[in-house]
């Protein structure tokens, strides 16, 4: 089976098959990245007053969140809305050259966050879809979005259904809600701030309608005017004719534009003309009948928001009307969307590029290469390469055990597999039954979570996603009716099968391409789907046959009697592994997370909540791993998609190894719980689930400044979210607001209770420590293990978030600057005196500024050593996490020292893991020799192959030991 070309090899392919040929590149790779949320608030001036902190910190890159023009007023930059401009709110780009500058001038590179996927096509602001609405088939950038032209609903027959209206469409109508305007020479119909544009041929009838309102009296050359613009508008092709070439698109905007222009100049000097308009205009507006028929004509169907789910007939980003998938796999649209990024990067503005959501493209190893191909043409790379010209991150969740393809032309996924595996270091996995049993008393949840996950994919399928579901489905049902076999399959069948087999997906999605290459086990991991999807048809009692499932499988894996069949199974197989992704995301990360709080801490992007923990060995191997085959994938810890900050979660973990205590303290307040519940027609409320979630949340984001002024108003929010995501109560598509009001009744009447409070405050007291020393210690670990560690925008110090809104909180970076400033003045002749007592007085975050900034400094004056060392554990016990990084020369040695389960190790006898508490307990070092500890200034002098932890952490409770 042929594969695709590994990152390594010497030519990169593009899309369309030919072979671009580079020389030797020399990318640049950061050493350390540092995540900025851009928005209006914070722009790129914000950005660039921010640097010079940044490069004392020691980072080496700037990591934006997108820059290209978004939906006005966008505060994440994900909706953009023209991919050839950078957003005016930011700066411009004129601000982003200038916040490159002054990032170049420091020593750093610029790492973009870009969006191939999808575009924001709300209110109006995206110039290209409101063209496809306004030309449909005949547009210009028709191919630009994802569109099902040709659906099985056939009053959809050449139009994009529209899920914009409030209320049936009849009813919107009826009240006058849709109007008729004109705006010089265009016309538009407007929904309250809504305006849409008009196909230019519907308007035949009403500029006729336009000249019996003329006068007798009026000039002939008026009337010829305007004769000959109603002429021109009939004469438009048609926009449901899709043998019209570019040139013919390109000629047909064009005289539109003319129509329009003529219109405009028409109406302006002539008053009779304008008041006859202005009069056809009032005709329609006051006959919703005649609107109707107008609407008819149109290239969208007009229907309520509601009907979206179903009916929709263009890919979206995951549910979300307002973003609409984009064609990348076709090289025009590639072309156009990537000019202004490759111009960018031709001009060093950009040194680096992380990718959102490449488990959405058609062909994402193809896009890859195409990416890698541009940007080498784009920096004048015509000849053979050894390695990729640009530095890229894909984002991509890998399952447990699923490996992200050595083939892929990038240098590593944007971390979320590494911060499941770092988060789950500091669960006590030997307790998972002890916190489940009393999980399972406290809600009644006997559920195991690969029951909610199978149960939140096949929700998103029936409700969220259901518009996708049929389109992949009336694809299935061509492809079966073609052959003598399988036309007797049902559409309902062929449905349910698909439903059935996504929902049993093992991972995200597989990667078959056109021309039949597949990665290293994805005929096994649809064969999986394939056979559990049997199983729980057959247990479920389900009506469809096997051979249904034998034929998706034979169509997923290109199993085909000839070439055009084949070709024809490819066309499914791709666009089915587009929705394989989504669904998993949706019923994963915004359902069963949400209906699974056993531990929340577990419940994270890229995790796995049915896995409580992970073993110190396998930590090991996925690092070794990734130093071999991924040395520079980022890794992360918290970004803007995190459910809860870094140390939020390191906190909640702390509750793993106290199980008899976080069972004594549910006992204690099951009683005023009760009382604040509410009785509601469903019974009371909140459920159990959500009363867990909130009790596990009050104790992980309990602010350790303890100022709580804004925390009931946070945690609000946060447990509305939480119950709409869960959609069991409450959603975001049906909100009930009295189960809502009930939340809020709960927190508030929780947090404002003395007797409570006061308990939590002593409980926080008793973890609070531990849960910090859980954050030192991942955090030392993500900036010396494998791999480029970023650094979230603020989590340099404690990062207690919730799920977005609230991680996107302005960041203090002059409160920052001043204890950084405190940091540099005094480290290098008092390292010990300062470490002890920001420990002292660790609730400032100071601490964890010192280890990030100890760690950086490290990184960035051995990068050698961190960007390409090797990795070897060290074996130091169950309460250590300790590990080796060796330069390839062996002229520099690394060791980190990182201390977990604390709790249980101290037995609470003392807040940090040091001095005697690490009894006779030794730590094994790769060579003997003189080690400094980073963080501390101390010595540590090792003779022979071991040194007793208890004199390597005897004053601080981590280490990181540089050998002279």
């Amino acid at each position: 089976m042929t594969q695709a070309p590994t990152p390594q090899a010497l030519t990169l392919q593009t899309q369309t098959g030919s072979e671009t040929h580079l020389p030797q590149p020399t990318p640049h790779i950061p050493s350390s990245t540092y995540r900025l949320q851009l928005h209006q608030g914070f722009n790129f001036a914000a950005a660039r007053r921010v640097l010079p902190y940044l490069a004392r910190l020691g980072i080496t890159d700037l990591y934006l969140s997108p820059v290209w023009t978004s939906a006005p007023g966008s505060t994440h930059g994900y909706d953009v809305t023209d991919h050839a401009s950078i957003n005016p709110e930011l700066g411009g780009e004129a601000g982003l050259r200038k916040l490159s500058a002054a990032a170049r001038a420091l020593g750093m590179g610029v790492v973009v966050d870009f969006v191939p996927n999808h575009m924001g096509i709300q209110g109006g602001h995206n110039r290209y879809w409101e063209d496809v609405l306004a030309h449909g088939q005949a547009s210009r950038y028709a191919r630009f979005f994802d569109i099902s032209w040709s659906p099985l609903k056939r009053a959809l027959e050449g139009k994009v259904l529209l899920p914009v209206l409030g209320d049936a469409y009849g009813r919107v109508l009826e009240r006058r809600e849709l109007r008729l305007e004109r705006d010089g020479g265009r016309f538009l119909v407007t929904y309250y701030e809504r305006r849409l544009p008009m196909s230019p041929r519907s308007l035949s009838a009403l500029l006729e309608r336009v000249t019996e309102h003329l006068p007798a009296n009026t000039a002939p050359d008026i009337r010829g005017e305007l004769a000959s613009i109603a002429r021109s508008v009939s004469n438009l092709p048609r926009s449901t004719d899709v043998a019209l070439t570019d040139e013919d698109r390109v000629g047909r905007a064009q005289e539109v534009e003319v129509m329009e222009r003529r219109l405009a100049a028409l109406a302006e000097a002539s008053s009779t003309v304008r008041k006859a308009l202005d009069a056809a205009v009032q005709e329609v507006n006051a006959d919703p009948e005649r609107l109707d028929r107008l609407m008819q004509e149109q290239n969208y169907r007009l229907a309520n928001w509601r009907v979206a789910s179903e009916q929709i007939n263009y890919r979206r980003f995951f549910d979300i009307n307002d973003l609409a998938a984009l064609r990348m796999e076709d090289p025009r649209v590639f072309e156009w969307a990537h000019a202004k990024l490759f111009q960018l990067i031709a001009d060093g503005v950009f040194t680096g590029v992380r990718l959102d959501h490449t488990d959405g493209l058609f062909d994402p190893a193809g896009y890859f290469r195409a990416l890698q191909a541009g940007a080498a043409k784009a920096l004048g790379l015509e000849t053979d390469a050894p390695t990729l010209p640009l530095y890229v991150v894909a984002e991509k969740i890998l399952e447990p055990g699923e490996r992200l393809p050595e083939a892929w032309a990038v240098h590593g996924t944007s971390g979320y597999d590494f911060l499941a595996q770092l988060n789950g270091i500091f669960v006590e996995g030997a307790n998972a039954e002890e916190l489940t049993a009393i999980y399972r008393r406290f809600t009644g949840d006997r559920d195991q979570y690969g029951d909610h996950l199978y149960r939140g994919k096949h929700l998103i399928q029936r409700v969220s996603l259901a518009g996708e579901v049929n389109v992949l489905t009336e694809h299935l049902a061509a492809l079966a009716e073609a052959d003598l076999r399988y036309r007797d399959f049902t559409l309902s069948a062929l449905r349910e099968a698909i439903r059935e087999v996504i929902a049993s997906f093992p991972v995200y999605r597989t990667y078959v391409r056109a021309g039949g290459e597949r990665e290293p086990g994805d005929n096994a991991k649809i064969d999986h789907a394939i056979r559990d999807a049997k199983a729980h048809t057959r247990q479920g009692g389900g009506a469809v046959d096997a051979s249904v499932f034998d034929f998706l499988r034979a169509v997923l894996t290109l199993d085909a009697p000839d070439e055009a069949t084949r070709e024809a199974y490819a066309d499914f197989a791709l666009r089915f592994q587009q929705l394989t992704g989504p669904v998993t995301a949706k019923g994963a990360e915004d359902t069963a997370f949400y209906r699974y709080p056993r531990l929340l801490s577990l419940n994270e992007v890229g995790g796995d909540p049915a896995l409580f923990g992970t073993p110190p060995k396998a930590f090991h191997a996925a690092a070794r791993d990734r130093a071999e085959h991924w040395p520079a994938a980022m890794l992360a810890l918290s970004t803007h998609d995190t459910k809860r900050g870094e140390d939020t979660r390191a906190r909640i973990s702390v509750i793993s190894e106290m199980p008899q205590t976080w069972a004594a303290h549910l006992s204690e307040w099951s009683p005023l719980l009760r009382t604040l519940e509410t009785d509601l027609d469903l019974g009371r409320a909140p459920n159990a689930p959500d009363t867990y979630t909130l009790l596990q949340t009050v104790l992980g984001a309990y602010p350790l400044d303890g100022h709580l002024t804004d925390f009931p108003d946070r945690l609000v929010a946060y447990l509305q979210k939480s119950a709409r995501e869960a959609k069991l109560r409450t959603s975001w598509a049906s909100p009930n607001e009295d189960y809502e009001a009930a939340l809020e009744s709960m927190v508030r009447g929780l947090l404002g209770d003395e007797r409570y409070t006061e308990r939590l405050r002593e409980l926080h007291a008793r973890i609070s420590p531990y849960g910090a020393q859980n954050g030192l210690s991942a955090a030392l670990i993500r900036l010396t293990a494998p791999g480029v560690p970023d650094t979230y925008q603020g989590a340099e110090g404690w990062n207690q978030s919730l799920v977005d809104p609230d991680n996107r909180r302005p960041v203090d970076y002059t409160r920052l600057g001043k204890l950084l400033g405190r940091i540099e003045k005094r480290h290098a002749s008092d390292g010990l005196k300062l470490a002890t007592e920001l420990l002292d007085n660790y609730a400032d975050g100071g601490v964890k500024l010192l280890v990030t900034w100890a760690g950086l400094q490290a990184r960035a004056q051995h990068p050698e050593l961190f960007q390409h060392g090797t990795y070897r554990p060290i074996e130091a016990g169950k309460y250590l996490l300790a590990f080796a990084r060796e330069s390839v020369d062996k002229g520099r040695l690394a060791v980190t020292v990182a201390p977990r389960l604390s709790l249980s190790l101290t037995r609470e006898k003392t807040p940090w893991a040091v001095g005697e508490v690490w009894g006779n307990r030794q730590l094994s070092l790769p060579r003997p020799g003189t080690y400094d500890n980073l963080l501390t200034g101390q010595t540590v002098r090792v003779r022979g192959d071991k040194v007793a932890l208890g004199k390597v952490l005897e004053d601080f409770p981590l280490a990181l030991l540089l050998r002279r």
